[in-house]
């Protein structure tokens, strides 16, 4: 998996570069914590399950279905996010859709569950480029470690640095959304 932090860098870059008017402040926070939350999976080794489980790492909370129920049910609270439902369901979608995609980029582990219920088969992308992360925060202090952030600075930051930029041009110059 990349980093925790890393999971935030798609709705940051997104909802930065489209504006506050697109996405208001509170989408976008409700956009990071749903792309960080799949990884709450690994509590459940705390609990005695087996990392290849459905119920554990990179299992359900991984999966397309939970990637498209998540944002349906926030699209009750578009008023307190203070956005479109549309706006917020599509959002969401991307910010929760990107966890997976990402984890399926790097080069360890056992896969994405993306078709849980109905087959427990794990999947990776055609290129595994990104380091896969330590799970022990002291392992970040290490050669190993540097070698993860790079990876996923080269790989995840600076492209969407780069798209986030784009999108601001595209608004600030007139050709871009002027909000919902």
């Amino acid at each position: 998996m990349p980093t925790i932090v890393t999971h935030a860098a798609v709705p940051l870059c997104l909802g930065l570069g489209f504006g506050s008017r697109i996405i208001p402040p509170r989408l976008l926070l409700a956009g990071v914590a749903i792309a960080m939350l799949p990884d709450a999976d690994v509590l459940a080794f705390k609990l005695g399950v087996a990392y290849g489980h459905v119920f554990g790492h990179r299992g359900f909370t991984h999966s397309l279905l939970f990637a498209f129920a998540l944002p349906t049910l926030a699209m009750l609270f578009h008023r307190q996010l203070r956005a479109r439902a549309a706006t917020v369901w599509s959002f969401l979608l991307v910010s929760l859709l990107s966890h997976s995609l990402l984890d399926s980029l790097t080069t360890g582990g056992k896969g994405v569950g993306w078709l849980w219920p109905w087959r427990d088969e794990r999947f990776f992308a055609p290129w595994q480029v990104i380091r896969v992360a330590p799970f022990k925060l002291e392992a970040y202090l290490t050669a190993r470690g540097e070698a993860v952030i790079l990876s996923e600075l080269y790989w995840v930051w600076l492209p969407g640095v780069v798209l986030m930029l784009i999108l601001m041009g595209w608004r600030v110059w007139g050709r871009g959304p002027r909000g919902c």
